[in-house]
């Protein structure tokens, strides 16, 4: 058996030993009893177990990389299926985990329809991008954009990306920490000291892993961080279903605490729609697939389109299996405090605090051992998105900045050498900007949305033009991005700009639109640009190509 092998299954099985062995010492959970007084020493065990476990991948493949086309691409010829997970587990993270179970129980499950949009994603993604895409092997996404706009856009697409993923990582380690101080019992007034400690352990871990074993360390560890991840959530649905005698948490009606969320609405204001959500959803999948360097570093990862299509298939397949398992310990959760209102603390409503019920949960309703498994889930929701966005960022920053503006010439020792460093700095900028990330307003999915949605659509929407829009000019591509990203900060930001409804506090224009209606205005103002632009000088015409 080879060592990472041996890594993967010493971790898994000594976490899920300890746990069931823990598990069968201590009497079952009555529902009834007081909460118990947070984690339990073989908690940290479990968790200790799989931070090890992590570091000694990342040294293992940190000792074979030996240039820095392995250490951001892999071999190029890596397993789709390995690559679909790895796909999964980066855009699921500690935000997805936390989220749904919190926006199902305390807003309404239809988030769910999201899954009717994957028919759809995979098509466009599978069938009209990859085939593009895979035709040009590159280590950065945003070299293809220079071959037809040049380098002015080129540099735009990579900055965009860099403060993308780094508004993301900032804000997941940020809610990870959060999350773990909830589960310590950590009084509020003391929460924000204790988060920056959280902070500094998890960025730790991820930032060493990924800066020794490039990405196939990362892929290898968000296999066992999605194993973890399930395994946590369907601990969570199990304990509750046999405290409860079955599966009486179910709901079968509308809940009394639910939003209303209708199909579709004239108001702009409506928080949740079904047709808000799929529209929503397929866009931001889409684009995250076409312009998104995690992605699309990933694809290259495989040896040709159709490889890259199984990783898509199992990304999706596997995001399916997981939304509904997550959906179904909302409504666990909601059921059980329905059942049991005196097991939750004064402060903590099921509706205005529901982000914080699936936290509290684990540290103080799960038997010891299985809370350490479950937070052992938790970090590793936070790290598989960490790891994959400084890998991805390190790329980014060294082929699109250092090589193409001077670095070529460098020897490959000094090159590997710059991308681990990159790699570091990378992860010591996100741990520090976490701390701002407490000023963003809304519940951890409209947080999400306002935060990473606000680029993800004007970057896709560069290599829209430069692969699909044959009479695309730098200058109208620039000024469809300007307008795209304008109006995606104006709807997120639309209640502190314009004041929310007193009533019902919601902001002008719901979260939900933020990507259908920057994409739109993005691919509007840059057709219209490009068709009033002048065209391109053969200077300009030699640089793009």
């Amino acid at each position: 058996m080879s060592l990472p092998r041996l890594i993967l299954a010493v971790g898994l099985v000594l976490t899920t030993s300890t746990a069931f062995a823990r598990d069968a010492r201590s009497p079952s959970v009555d529902p009834a009893a007081p909460a118990a007084a947070g984690l339990a020493l073989v908690d940290w065990g479990i968790v200790l177990i799989y931070a090890a476990s992590t570091l000694g991948l990342g040294w293992y493949y940190g000792r074979r990389r030996q240039t820095t086309q392995e250490y951001f691409t892999g071999t190029g010829r890596m397993n789709p299926i390995l690559i679909g997970v790895s796909l999964f587990a980066t855009l699921l993270s500690t935000i997805s985990y936390l989220s749904m179970p919190g926006e199902i129980q305390g807003k309404g499950p239809t988030t769910l329809v999201a899954l009717a949009a994957y028919p759809l994603i995979y098509l466009i993604v599978g069938y009209v991008l990859l085939p593009v895409y895979m035709k040009q092997r590159v280590t950065s996404a945003y070299e293809l954009l220079e071959h037809k706009l040049g380098l002015s856009v080129r540099l735009l697409g990579a900055s965009l990306f860099v403060v993308l993923r780094l508004i993301w990582m900032s804000l997941l380690v940020y809610l990870t920490a959060k999350a773990m101080a909830i589960m310590l019992g950590v009084p509020e007034k003391e929460q924000d000291e204790w988060i920056r400690i959280i902070v500094l352990v998890t960025g730790f871990v991820a930032v060493t892993y990924t800066t020794l074993g490039g990405l196939q360390a990362v892929v290898i560890t968000d296999a066992m961080q999605t194993i973890l991840l399930y395994s946590g959530a369907l601990l969570v649905i199990g304990t509750i279903t046999y405290n409860m005698g079955g599966v009486g948490w179910f709901p079968t009606e509308w809940q009394a605490n639910w939003d209303t969320q209708p199909f579709i609405s004239s108001n702009p204001a409506e928080r949740v729609t079904v047709v808000g959500t799929i529209l929503s959803v397929a866009i931001w999948y889409i684009c995250t697939s076409g312009g998104d360097q995690t992605s699309v570093q990933r694809f290259m990862a495989t040896s040709d389109a159709k490889a890259a299509r199984r990783s898509l298939a199992t990304q999706l397949t596997v995001a399916m299996i997981v939304s509904v398992t997550l959906g179904l310990v909302g409504f666990a959760l909601l059921g059980y405090f329905q059942a049991n209102p005196s097991l939750l603390p004064a402060e903590m409503g099921l509706k205005d605090n529901a982000d914080n019920i699936f936290p509290h949960f684990i540290a103080f309703h799960l038997p010891p051992g299985v809370s350490g498994l479950v937070i052992a889930a938790l970090f590793a929701a936070a790290m598989s998105s960490i790891d994959s966005g400084v890998n991805s960022i390190a790329a980014v920053v060294q082929r699109d900045f250092i090589d193409r503006l001077g670095g070529e010439e460098q020897s490959e020792r000094v090159k590997f050498r710059t991308a681990r460093i990159l790699a570091l700095g990378v992860g010591t900028i996100v741990v520090l900007g976490s701390s701002r990330m407490g000023y963003v307003p809304g519940n951890i999915t409209s947080m999400t949305n306002k935060t990473s949605g606000l680029l993800t659509t004007p970057i896709f929407c560069l290599f829209f033009f430069a692969l699909f829009v044959p009479f695309a000019k730098p200058a109208g591509v620039w000024i469809g991005a300007i307008c795209g990203t304008a109006t995606a900060v104006l709807i997120a930001f639309s209640g502190p700009i314009f004041g929310v409804d007193p009533e019902s506090g919601l902001d002008p224009v719901s979260f939900q639109w933020i990507g259908p209606a920057a994409i739109l205005v993005n691919v509007v103002m840059g057709v219209i640009a490009s068709l009033l632009c002048p065209p391109m000088r053969e200077k300009e015409e030699a640089t793009a190509t």
